[in-house]
C-alpha cells in the first residue's frame, strides 16, 4: 500500500513539474507540491527529490526519448551508485508519465521555441466571378481560388491574409509545390 501511495505522489510531482515547466501554470509551486504530495518529507529531502525529478524530466524531454531510449536511460539511472540513482518504482512512474505526456510536452517545447509567425490554418474555396468591379467583360472572368491563411505566434492572436488567384496562378503555385516536393525527395533519397 505504501508503494502505491509513493507512486501516486511521484506521479503527482512529475505532473506538477510538467505543469510549471512546460505549460506555464503559475499556480503550481514547490511549496504546493510539497504540502500536497510529501507533507511528511523534510524540506531538504523534498528539494533533493524535486530537483532530481526536474532534471531527469528535462533530460528526457530535451532528447524527446522514445520507448527504447527511455528504458536504457532509466536502467542507467537505477544502476547509479552513491544515492544518485532511482528505485524501480520511481523508474516505472517516470516511464508511465513520459509515455502518456510525451506528445504534449514535445508540442509545448516546439511552441515555446518559435518566435516568428507560423501558419496556423488554411481555408480555401473556388468562386466564379461573373463581373468585375473594374468594368471588365464577364466573358474575361473565370474561376478564382480564394485562400485564407491564418498566421500567428503561440502567444498572440491570429492574423489573416486573404489571397485571390486565377487559374494560371493556381497552376503556377502547384508547379512550384511539385518542384519543392521533388527537391525534398531528392535530398531524402540521397541520405
Amino acid at each position: 500500500m505504501a508503494d502505491i501511495e509513493a507512486t501516486k505522489s511521484l506521479t503527482g510531482l512529475l505532473n506538477g513539474i510538467a505543469q510549471k515547466a512546460y505549460y506555464n501554470n503559475a499556480e503550481i509551486t514547490e511549496e504546493l507540491l510539497k504540502t500536497e504530495l510529501y507533507p511528511d518529507l523534510s524540506q531538504e529531502d523534498f528539494n533533493a527529490l524535486h530537483e532530481r525529478m526536474k532534471g531527469l524530466l528535462k533530460s528526457i524531454a530535451m532528447a524527446d526519448m522514445d520507448h527504447g531510449q527511455l528504458e536504457a536511460f532509466l536502467t542507467a539511472q537505477m544502476k547509479k551508485q552513491g544515492g544518485g540513482g532511482m528505485s524501480e518504482a520511481q523508474a516505472a512512474a517516470l516511464s508511465r508519465f513520459w509515455k502518456s505526456q510525451r506528445a504534449r510536452v514535445r508540442e509545448r517545447l516546439v511552441a515555446q521555441s518559435r518566435w516568428e509567425t507560423g501558419l496556423r490554418g488554411l481555408t480555401w474555396r473556388v468562386d466564379l466571378q461573373t463581373s468585375s468591379s473594374r468594368g471588365q467583360e464577364a466573358a474575361q472572368s473565370g474561376p478564382v481560388a480564394l485562400l485564407e491563411l491564418e498566421l500567428g505566434c503561440p502567444s498572440q492572436d491570429s492574423e489573416y491574409v486573404c489571397l485571390e488567384c486565377d487559374e494560371p496562378t493556381v497552376n503556377q503555385v502547384l508547379k512550384k509545390m511539385a518542384d519543392i516536393q521533388r527537391s525534398i525527395d531528392a535530398v531524402v533519397h540521397r541520405s
